[in-house]
């Protein structure tokens, strides 16, 4: 190998590779996030041959389309063989973008035929992922679907029983479960920095109308060149509506709205670090107070879901909320709260104040004390200071942690690495069939909920409803 090619490469590995620089960031590192590093540049120094080469289809070439196909293209040895989209202009600037040879159509079913793909991206709309899912497994594709992974709870479990039966790599793309800040972050909660946790407040504002999802819509929108009728057949039967199409996550009939969108991420973030299988109530409650219009899904949302003591993890509370109009001007947080402090998630970084109360019992200020007899009070004070020293007395300090991931680090491209190695080497991915069913579950229960306007109750050792 080339001098160049190697620089290359080893270039590409500090962009994928940053858990190798997990270390250099923090004393705290583990020596295993420095192992899987090396092992994956020594995997990527070697020559891509032609069997390590992995034909990648693009079904939904849409906004994250266009992302995930961006990413995965970084990774070495994939190639694009294809793309699908039901909106004709999608397809003509794939070919504008890749070549006048590129395959092109508006069947997936198409797409899935080609000999010459070995990998999927879905990114449709959520109402198809599920059967798009089971067709591209049945075909022998390696799947990687878009969160969430299903539309319908009912869905999962037809989704798990297709990937273990095709026996083919699924991998959903909620990519902060691969990020290297969520694993720092499930390492300090291990070690127990904040002691035993009772609380998670996870929050997912924005405020902006591309946040909210008023995409632009295209002058020649229309029934045929969106192929509207292929878009509805797994929905009910609707005239075309071009918001329904291009806004799809602000509809129930075809989207899942902020619970599919953005509770999903906080969720999968949430089950990583305190490897939980889920919670077992969930209630929801929503408004609509800026972006009224003709979305049938609320702008602002909050959840609250409780979870169970378990082996795993100790009973908590979780607290969920998105606000598209929000005067922070947009927040991503996930905040966790124990007995000794509290761990504060933005994004890949990470910062743990402590709070520790001391052994002693509290005694004076603002307390009933004062307002006994002077020699009740007298007696009371001599027994307090016999009984407890004044270290006892003191807060224990604890040197606080903040910990900042390496500038350029992209845990979508480390999210589709872990997807490819896992089609190039068998080992498990990130986020399977079972673990992107176990976020999108509790998420569309919140959707339930706020409908239906009751609590519900979810199974999450056995993945159903109660």
């Amino acid at each position: 190998m080339s001098n160049q090619d190697r620089n290359s490469r080893r270039r590409f590995l500090r962009q994928i590779g940053a858990t190798s620089l997990l270390a250099v960031a923090s004393p705290l590192a583990s020596l295993a996030a420095k192992e899987n590093a090396e092992e994956r540049m020594l995997h990527y120094e070697k020559k891509i041959s032609t069997g390590d080469k992995i034909r990648l289809g693009v079904i939904g070439f849409g906004i994250q389309g266009h992302y995930d196909l961006q990413t995965a293209l970084k990774v070495p040895g994939v190639e694009l063989a294809g793309i699908c989209d039901l909106y004709t202009g999608r397809l003509e600037n794939a070919k504008e973008l890749f070549g006048k040879e590129l395959f092109t159509t508006r069947n997936y079913k198409e797409l899935l035929d080609k000999k010459d793909i070995d990998a999927v991206i879905i990114a449709t709309t959520d109402c198809w992922h599920a059967r798009i899912t089971k067709d591209a497994l049945a075909k022998g594709k390696a799947v990687y679907c878009e969160k969430p992974m299903v539309y319908k709870i009912s869905e999962g479990p037809e989704v798990i029983a297709a990937q273990r039966k095709s026996g083919k790599v699924l991998q959903v793309g909620s990519q902060r479960v691969s990020s290297i800040g969520l694993a720092k972050a499930k390492e300090l909660l291990a070690a127990g920095e904040i002691g035993k946790l009772n609380m998670v407040n996870a929050v997912y504002d924005r405020q902006s109308s591309i946040g909210a999802w008023q995409y632009t819509i295209p002058k020649d929108a229309n029934a045929a060149t969106t192929d509207w009728d292929r878009f509805i057949e797994v929905t009910e039967k609707m005239a075309y509506d071009s918001k329904k199409f291009f806004w799809w996550r602000a509809f129930k009939e075809v989207g899942t709205g902020v619970a599919g969108d953005l509770f999903i991420h906080l969720l999968s973030g949430t089950h990583f670090i305190t490897n939980s299988k889920g919670p077992h109530t969930i209630y929801s409650t929503g408004q609509f107070s800026y972006w009224k219009d003709g979305r049938n899904m609320p702008d602002v949302m909050s959840g609250v879901m409780q979870y169970a003591d378990t082996p795993e993890h100790p009973a908590f509370q979780l607290t969920l909320q998105v606000n598209f109009v929000s005067g922070t001007g947009g927040q991503e947080i996930i905040r966790f709260v124990g007995s000794e402090g509290v761990m504060e998630v933005h994004g890949n970084d990470i910062a743990i104040r402590h709070s520790i109360m001391p052994e002693a019992p509290g005694f004076g200020g603002y307390d009933s004390v004062f307002t006994f007899s002077k020699a009740m009070q007298q007696e009371m004070q001599k027994e307090y200071d016999a009984k407890w020293t004044a270290a006892q007395r003191r807060s224990p300090r604890k040197e606080d942690i903040n910990f900042k991931a390496p500038d350029g680090y992209d845990e979508h491209l480390d999210h589709f690495t872990h997807f490819f190695d896992a089609i190039r080497t068998g080992k498990p991915v990130v986020e399977d069939a079972v673990f992107g069913f176990r976020a999108a579950a509790p998420a569309l229960s919140c959707n339930e909920s706020y409908f239906q306007k009751k609590v519900i109750t979810w199974d999450p050792l056995n993945m159903k409803l109660v």
